[in-house]
């Protein structure tokens, strides 16, 4: 059972809009430093997630995404969902055909964990992990991170121990 690297990326993606939201529009370019994610990808993701409203986007000088919604009202679930991922356990994704077109024994005991994850990741907000310390404290390792990379060269600067 695992999320496919699409999921992880729109729900860290998204996660960070939502940690940088109150500096106004966030570019994907920033987004993609922060994160290491490339940035066709982001783009191919928030054309996803600007379809199913969770963004809204701003054009200018100056701008980017912002969430279309307060963080507490957008579900982990919701912003997977919107980038047509599924969390699904079975081998033949829902499908029914597991074993040579028909439904194996497990089938159904694997459709009922997806459900209890689906239904576990949409109890938990970006607002939910935006508040937790850890998150905060890799945010602002990050913040860091992004400040000290040199706009002449793209190159880190790192301070000796």
């Amino acid at each position: 059972m695992r999320l496919t690297t699409k999921g992880r990326y729109a729900v860290t993606a998204m996660l960070d809009l939502a940690l940088h939201g109150d500096q106004g529009p966030i570019s994907l370019a920033d987004i993609s430093q922060r994160q290491a994610i490339s940035l066709s990808y982001l783009e191919q993701l928030f054309a996803r997630l600007r379809r199913a409203r969770l963004v809204k986007s701003v054009r200018g000088p100056g701008g980017g995404y912002l969430l279309a919604a307060a963080p507490d009202t957008m579900s982990v679930a919701r912003v997977i969902d919107a980038v047509d991922e599924s969390v699904d356990a079975t081998r033949c994704q829902g499908l029914s055909d597991c074993q040579q077109g028909h439904t194996c024994l497990t089938h159904h005991l694997w459709c009922e964990l997806s459900e209890e994850i689906h239904g576990f990741l949409d109890g938990i907000s970006l607002g939910d992990l935006v508040r937790r310390n850890e998150v905060r404290g890799i945010a602002e390792r990050q913040r860091g991170n992004a400040g000290n990379k040199s706009s002449t060269d793209n190159t880190i600067v790192t301070s000796s121990p």
